[in-house]
């Protein structure tokens, strides 16, 4: 049973960082500085960072040690989730840039959220 579970775990990670690489990319096309990066062929950590606007920050990490969300603004640290709340966090971010951006907004969006 445990050696199931921790294979169970290892491809969620990978899924995980498979997604985020993915989210980094969208963001990008979408104007806002974002990145991800993953030690390895394994796939099984990613650091994930995407800038919302002037001084706010957005950093994911995600490892087989655990998964955290930090939220930043001008230096200092806002919000700080793991685990489930921390992958929740990520879906409201993911939902967000699924809308269609408004002609007359455009990039800024996101950053007002």
């Amino acid at each position: 049973m445990f050696l199931r579970l921790a294979q169970q775990h290892r491809q969620f990670v990978q899924d995980l960082v498979m997604n985020l690489q993915a989210l980094a990319t969208v963001l990008e096309r979408r104007g806002y500085p974002a990145s991800c990066y993953t030690c390895g062929d394994q796939m099984n950590s990613a650091s994930f960072m995407v800038s919302l606007g002037e001084n706010h920050l957005i950093r994911f990490l995600v490892s087989d040690y655990g998964i955290t969300w930090t939220e930043m603004r001008d230096d200092r640290e806002l919000m700080k989730l793991e685990g489930a709340e921390a992958v929740n966090q990520l879906q409201e971010l993911a939902n967000i840039i699924k809308q269609p951006l408004p002609a007359s907004v455009g990039n800024k969006t996101l950053a007002k959220r």
